[in-house]
């Protein structure tokens, strides 16, 4: 089978290259995929700023079909479709965190598709207790949008703080940064977007989203944008998903006294920050990062209600040859979730 493969270290060394199949162990079931979304991960595995484990197949936001079952798999049957929790393809089990659900904490994790083989490719082979199966109603496409969309749930939902009326700032229109506008905008709130000059088409996106207002950060001036929307008083909660410097001070200087900063984007080295300003306004600071099963369980739950439109997320979608068409549009922040299928 073909698979999208990082062969060596380094920036690049990724190609699509004839493998063996996987091989099905008893507790594990065979999926044939269906689609499998490009993540910013696998932008970082190709430039080998983030942790693989090559010779390795990417890909970890994925949909599929059963098509064997092991032996000692109880409750899937042949042809039942599913979303992949790839990111506990290894864990522990029994550390403090794996026990109280929170495996991204585990030290002996390691998730598909940059520590064991992932999805970009026809297929995979995964434990029962990876698959989340996709409601009825709910199509295969929207089935590998849950990966990323749990990331979302988990900060909007089990993360931030936040009551009906407030003002919301969120920075970074990339693909994790929209899926929390449609959560925010689920619950009624008024949500700015601030972006850069070349985030145009994502913020162009967010407005269709129903965005109260966007920000070109190096063209306007954000602190009045802010004050115009809240009538001076700052946001109450702003979410950074950038992962840049300026987006972090910027968020710091938007909130009002008592308000919540959630950390979503990753920065690679340290910052400096304000720590006065979140002191003598008193902020709320918290960090996210990944899911948990049980976030997993409420997004499969809020995919199944039908009420959150996801129609106009998936703006790309090729075969898996057509690859590196798919890496070039996310790199360029030309499109939000680009599906990858296996040809």
């Amino acid at each position: 089978m073909k698979a999208l493969i990082k062969y060596d270290k380094g920036s690049g060394n990724v190609e699509l290259r004839e493998t063996e199949e996987p091989i099905r162990a008893a507790n594990q079931v065979m999926l044939e995929i269906a689609h499998c979304g490009i993540c910013g991960t696998d932008l970082h595995v190709y430039h080998d700023t983030f942790r693989n484990y090559p010779p390795v197949i990417l890909g970890h936001e994925f949909s599929g079909r059963v098509v064997d079952v092991g032996s000692e798999v109880k409750d899937v049957q042949l042809g039942d479709t599913f979303s992949v929790l790839g990111a506990t393809a290894i864990q522990c089990g029994s550390c403090e965190y794996c026990e109280r659900g929170e495996f991204m904490f585990c030290a002996n994790r390691r998730g598909m598709g940059h520590g064991v083989n992932g999805a970009f490719t026809k297929y995979a082979a995964v434990r029962s207790d990876q698959l989340f199966k996709i409601p009825e109603g709910v199509s295969m496409e929207y089935g590998a949008l849950v990966e990323p969309l749990a990331v979302a749930v988990h900060v909007v939902e089990e993360v931030a703080s936040f009551r009906l009326g407030d003002v919301v700032l969120l920075s970074g229109p990339g693909p994790i940064g929209l899926l929390c506008l449609k959560m925010l905008l689920a619950h009624g709130l008024k949500v700015i977007v601030a972006g850069a000059s070349d985030d145009d088409m994502r913020l162009e996106m967010a407005r269709k989203y129903g965005a109260a207002r966007t920000v070109v950060v190096n063209q306007e001036n954000l602190a009045e944008a802010i004050a115009e929307e809240t009538g001076g008083q700052g946001v109450a909660l702003a979410i950074e998903t950038a992962g840049a410097e300026a987006s972090v001070q910027n968020c710091m200087q938007s909130l009002r006294p008592l308000g919540c900063y959630v950390q979503v984007g990753h920065f690679g080295r340290d910052l400096t920050l304000p720590w006065d300003l979140v002191a003598f306004r008193q902020l709320k600071i918290y960090g996210s990062v990944g899911y948990t099963k049980e976030t997993w369980r409420r997004t499969m739950q809020i995919l199944g209600q039908q009420t959150l439109d996801l129609s106009d997320v998936i703006t790309h979608r090729f075969s898996l040859s057509d690859w590196r068409k798919g890496f070039d549009l996310m790199e360029e922040k030309q499109a939000v979730k680009v599906l990858l299928n296996p040809e």
